[in-house]
């Protein structure tokens, strides 16, 4: 008898294989044994700026089925849009044309998700600019994410925002202040970073998982200690990862689990190569892949420190 297909479905970010072509990279995830890919929109691999956009998509997209991969559509690159400033322009810059240059890369990359069959679209928030008051930058972030529901929703496709440590969307209550804002759209749902509840949110990471489950649309996966926005290889940090992937396979969520290891593309194939097993061991229970201690609960959203490795 055949062995059941595993509950989970793992992926790697190409934002952590940035020194490979895209091909290169798809090819070595495939041989790898991974389920898919989260696929950054960034100028060395599927640019989304570039001309014939719809031509490379299709071709990417034979790629992708040739090889029996998934994707979601990660749209986290830090300088694809503006050259000098890392996430810039936000949904919550000041200037309308500058706002109006991220909605425009999220409605691309909507078309692109269509096109390549991803199961979500990745987004955040972005950081409130400096000066400006968080009062207006919430009714700002709704006005700006209207248009990409309106053709997430016309798609079929979800939109998957992500809380980033130090933007305005950053933990799980910000998402459902969201949420709320814009009158609970079925296509808004949310990118969990598995790290980054380690990182800030009050709960364990498993029990954030369970908290968001009827909203998780896409998974990021890395290890990381509390307090510290610094995404590490696993085994690095202090999640206890068995009880983790156990609740998400609970939940029923069958998107991607994408590890994501921006700031390692120097190592990137052997990471990936290593990340896959350990992963692996731990959806089956296995201990000794991660540090118990990170499962007990937290006290409070704790101040975060930024380090090299933030993405």
């Amino acid at each position: 008898m055949a062995a059941p297909e595993p509950a989970l479905r793992f992926g790697y970010g190409t934002n952590g294989l940035a020194d490979l072509r895209l091909d290169d990279a798809l090819g070595l995830l495939a041989d790898l044994g991974y389920d898919g890919v989260g696929l950054t929109f960034d100028h060395m691999h599927l640019d989304p700026l570039a001309a014939d956009l719809a031509a490379r998509t299709r071709r990417v997209a034979r790629r992708l089925d040739a090889l029996g991969l998934g994707v979601t559509v990660e749209t986290g690159a830090r300088y694809v849009l503006d050259p000098r400033r890392k996430h810039g322009p936000s949904l919550l810059d000041p200037d309308p044309e500058a706002r109006a240059r991220r909605v425009d890369l999220l409605l691309r990359a909507v078309r692109v998700g269509v096109d390549l069959g991803a199961h979500a679209v990745h987004c955040f928030s972005g950081a409130v600019p400096a000066g400006a008051d968080p009062a207006t930058a919430w009714p700002r972030l709704a006005e700006a994410l209207a248009p990409v529901l309106e053709a997430a929703t016309d798609a079929g496709l979800p939109l998957a925002i992500e809380p980033e440590p130090g933007h305005l969307l950053a933990t799980l209550a910000d998402f459902h202040h969201l949420r709320r804002l814009l009158g609970d759209p079925p296509a808004l749902g949310l990118t969990l970073d598995i790290g980054h509840c380690q990182c800030l949110e009050p709960l364990p990471p498993a029990d954030c998982v369970r908290a968001a489950a009827p909203w998780l649309r896409h998974v990021q996966i890395e290890d990381m200690r509390r307090g510290v926005h610094d995404h590490l290889p696993f085994g690095d940090g202090e999640i206890d990862f068995p009880p983790v992937l156990a609740a998400l396979a609970a939940t029923g969520y069958r998107g991607l689990t994408v590890v994501e290891l921006p700031r390692h593309s120097h190592a990137g194939p052997q990471h990936a190569e290593t990340s896959l097993p350990f992963l692996r061991r731990a959806a089956t229970g296995s201990r000794g892949t991660g540090t118990p201690a990170a499962g007990a609960p937290a006290t409070g959203i704790p101040a975060v420190v930024s380090e090299g490795s933030t993405p």
